[in-house]
């Protein structure tokens, strides 16, 4: 079981590593959208809430989906191969993908228009709402990471990280 974050150090040597290194940003952007709807009314839209909320809205328009791709071209494809048992999960977490990017849409909306000065608050409900979602994905995708480990091959996850690598410079 993976109970540590993954190190800073993450390489796409390591495919799933980086996997779970998206999760881990993932984790850390929730728990600064958690914690969002009490800070404003404390202090209102200041810097410091502009600078995150502009950091959350770069990953969540930008890094996740390529992540979602990652998983969906990449990951689970190599993994069924080995582990066909694992198919009706793979299909539910692409579902859930479809569900988080919509989540996302709503609540990125918001986020914005915090930014442009057009609203002071962000819906508490729609914040929970998105952490949830990503809470029990992050559940069933995790252990299908660590059965990757056990059954992809060295060449395979080279492989997949080379390509996962080449995503991301367009």
């Amino acid at each position: 079981m993976h109970i540590l974050e993954p190190q800073q150090f993450a390489s796409w040597q390591d495919p799933i590593e980086m996997l779970y290194a998206c999760h881990s940003k993932v984790k850390k952007f929730c728990r600064q959208l958690a914690i969002l709807p009490d800070y404003l009314a404390k202090n209102g839209v200041n810097q410091a809430v502009k600078n995150d909320v502009r950091q959350i809205l770069s990953y969540f328009n930008q890094a996740a989906p390529l992540h979602h791709d990652d998983e969906e071209q990449d990951f689970f494809p190599a993994l069924v191969k080995h582990q066909p048992q694992a198919q009706s999960r793979i299909d539910e977490l692409a579902e859930q993908h479809h569900q988080l990017h919509q989540n996302w849409a709503l609540l990125s909306t918001q986020l914005e228009q915090l930014l442009l000065g057009e609203r002071e608050q962000v819906d508490q409900v729609l914040i929970e709402h998105f952490i949830a979602g990503y809470d029990s994905h992050i559940a069933i995708e995790e252990p299908l990471f660590e059965l990757g480990k056990q059954c992809l091959s060295a060449q395979e996850l080279q492989t997949m990280g080379t390509i996962m690598a080449k995503r991301r410079q367009g």
